[in-house]
């Protein structure tokens, strides 16, 4: 398979002139929540985002995005995301959904999904679907109970192991943390054999968000690679 990057010269981008003085410095305790928002959206950039389709106790289907997530770990195979606490302290369907039924999938959208994972970050009223709002195709997932979203790169089929919550009103955190029982990966991503050894970062890569509404693909040019150090 051919990275769309391999035999490429890459030069590093421009960097901004250095500033005499020291950084500004931020005392996070005494910002209000905008600030606060935008200076950890702003440097802790690009995030991955889960697309996560879960399941009310009722049988509702939900599917919302969330950018504070990441690997944890492989023995067991793991990801945490965080479904931040909405105004007044509103817990999420994403989350409530996930506490009453232990099961959810998270996908890795692609650039092609851009616009329909987007608009799956409406705020609609508890138990209206998303898949709707947002035309998605749903298929069955193989373990859990949650449909998964046709045509991501990857999906992750997750039963959940903990919430950890931490702080209370808008924009607190709740960590949901779960272990992957399955995973589906699109066709193309591997060889004729479907090796996992074959996956190609310069292909895999999917949305990140950065501060503001800005986003990025984590396909194409825009990667470089080190190797780590012995």
């Amino acid at each position: 398979m051919q990275s769309p990057v391999q035999n490429v010269a890459m030069s590093a981008p421009a960097q901004p002139a250095a500033e005499d003085g020291p950084a500004v410095p931020f005392d996070l305790r005494a910002l209000p929540a905008e600030d606060l928002y935008a200076l950890l959206t702003h440097a802790v950039a690009p995030r991955p985002i889960a697309w996560v389709s879960t399941l009310s106790a009722e049988g509702r289907p939900n599917l919302a995005p969330y950018s504070y997530f990441n690997v944890g770990g492989q023995n067991p195979p793991s990801v945490v995301f965080s479904p931040n606490a909405g105004g007044g302290g509103r817990e999420k369907d994403t989350l409530r959904n996930i506490r009453e039924t232990g099961e959810y999938v998270i996908h890795l959208a692609s650039r092609r999904q851009a616009a329909a994972m987007n608009a799956t970050a409406v705020d609609l009223p508890h138990g209206q679907s998303e898949w709707d709002t947002a035309g998605l195709s749903p298929l069955p997932s193989t373990v859990v109970k949650p449909d998964r979203v046709a045509g991501c790169p990857f999906a992750l089929e997750c039963r959940l192991f903990q919430i950890v919550s931490h702080g209370t009103g808008p924009g607190a955190a709740n960590y949901v943390i779960g272990e992957v029982v399955f995973a589906h990966v699109e066709r193309s991503l591997l060889n004729a054999a479907g090796d996992l050894s074959s996956l190609d970062s310069a292909l895999c890569g999917g949305l990140g968000r950065m501060g503001g509404d800005w986003y990025v693909d984590g396909r194409g040019a825009a990667l470089f690679e080190l190797n780590r150090p012995k």
